[in-house]
């Protein structure tokens, strides 16, 4: 049985005024209830909240759920903040429902990828020991334009040579 802290409206037509009840949570909202705790009358100047702590207290303490306005009037009579001292939870207590466990297949271990580390350490190793390509580069550079320079005059020479014998 779900149970509820609600309010139940009492008064004349238009003149509303509420009692706070406990109740099943499938009785209609004027009909059966377990126990009245309070009352709430929004006209009078200022609203008149009274609700009975101690028994608003044991109720929330073995489960009954509060609805949104009931929550609100237990926050004005500071019942609730004292069920959240006493309870030490901010949510409210949840019913309790049988759950069904579930066998889990195990699954097979997964291997952990190397770390990334010692591969960057590995590298920065492996360039100290060599020599680093931005000072090897501008005295290389000399020989490999000489060597071009040289390269490109021999072919000329060759070209004009093969020119020469082709039209002869």
């Amino acid at each position: 049985m779900a149970v509820k802290i609600r309010l139940m409206r009492v008064g004349k037509k238009k003149q509303p005024s509420y009692r706070v009840v406990v109740t099943d949570s499938r009785s209609p909202r004027d009909g059966r209830f377990i126990e009245v705790i309070g009352q709430y009358a929004p006209r009078a100047e200022p609203s008149v909240v009274t609700i009975d702590a101690d028994r608003a207290l044991h109720w929330l303490k073995v489960g009954a759920q509060p609805t949104e306005q009931a929550g609100k009037l237990l926050e004005i009579a500071g019942v609730w903040a004292a069920y959240k001292a006493d309870v030490g939870k901010d949510a409210v207590v949840k019913p309790k429902v049988k759950v069904k466990a579930k066998t889990v297949k195990p699954v097979a271990p997964v291997p952990e990828p190397e770390p990334v580390v010692a591969e960057a350490a590995a590298e920065e190793a492996a360039a100290e020991e060599a020599p680093a390509p931005a000072e090897a580069a501008p005295a290389d550079e000399p020989v490999v334009a000489e060597a071009a320079a040289t390269e490109a005059a021999g072919e000329e020479a060759a070209a004009d040579e093969g020119t020469a014998e082709e039209s002869a």
